[in-house]
């Protein structure tokens, strides 16, 4: 009996490798299809251009748009529409999550409050960004500060709800095993709530950062000298297409970034719950 379990032995210490190794390949796989899928993309387009002939300010061929891109930041004007675009993001973000988490928090935890507020909240949100974004400029003009303010509104909302849903999502026997061993508010907070809450929290947090880039275009087009809103404007009215596909795709290129630092973020925080 001893010598079968002895020969058992390499077979039990070789499955998990193979497991590991069928795992990364998968993970390697996975990887990959978004870069091929992309250059998949690209060679259509360029396909489409060159069977079509569409002119320039049709639709330019993506060679056109990389030369477009280098000269661009050759000239180093487009290293300061990007700066003013992320700082608008970024101040945006800052004071849109922070209001969002700090009023979610209270009106997760008291119901009657979240009563009387909620058709309000409601009814800030049934207006379109589009259609308030104007007197935001109006009232605060074409500055920085009406971009930063367009950008916190259109990231409070998701947040707002997603802490709310995440502070109501905690197990009442667990705060009340907490509250019996004599724990503090902010230990309840730091050991329970926030931990119990931070799946949701993330599920708003990755909403919010991709509208904050949405909201940023949308306060340049009201009105701006500076940010990429405003080189899509600018190539809008010379009809310099190429500019416009540089703008759009620098976009969506930071609309990624950010998605990607939140889900990095996500996956440390979060590592407890895959144990």
């Amino acid at each position: 009996m001893f010598e079968t379990q002895k020969a058992d032995l390499p077979f039990q210490r070789t499955r998990p490798a193979t497991a590991s190794g069928q795992g990364w390949l998968a993970r390697g796989r996975a990887r990959l299809a978004a870069p091929l899928v992309l250059i998949g993309v690209i060679a259509l387009w360029a396909l489409l251009v060159a069977w079509q002939d569409y002119p320039p300010f049709i639709l330019p061929s993506p060679l056109l748009v990389w030369q477009k891109l280098l000269t661009l930041a050759a000239g180093g004007a487009l290293w300061l529409h990007i700066g003013v675009t992320l700082v608008e993001i970024a101040l945006g973000l800052l004071i849109g999550l922070s209001t969002a988490f700090g009023l979610g928090y209270v009106l997760g935890k008291h119901h009657a409050l979240e009563r009387i507020a909620s058709p309000y909240i409601v009814a800030s949100q049934s207006i379109p960004i589009v259609a308030i974004a104007p007197l935001i400029v109006i009232w605060m003009g074409s500055g920085l500060a009406s971009k930063v303010a367009v950008t916190a509104l259109i990231t409070f909302f998701p947040a707002l709800i997603a802490t709310i849903v995440g502070i109501r999502s905690v197990d009442p026997d667990l705060h009340d095993l907490l509250r019996s061993l004599r724990a503090s508010r902010w230990q309840l907070f730091w050991k329970l709530e926030l931990p119990a809450a931070l799946p949701m929290i993330f599920g708003g947090l990755k909403l919010s950062v991709t509208l904050a880039v949405v909201g940023a275009v949308v306060g340049e087009f009201m009105g701006a000298n500076a940010g990429l809103g405003y080189l899509v404007n600018l190539g809008r009215g010379l009809l310099d297409t190429p500019m416009m596909f540089v703008a759009i795709l620098l976009l969506v290129v930071i609309a990624q970034a950010l998605h990607f630092a939140v889900v990095a973020l996500e996956t440390r925080l979060l590592r407890w719950q895959r144990l």
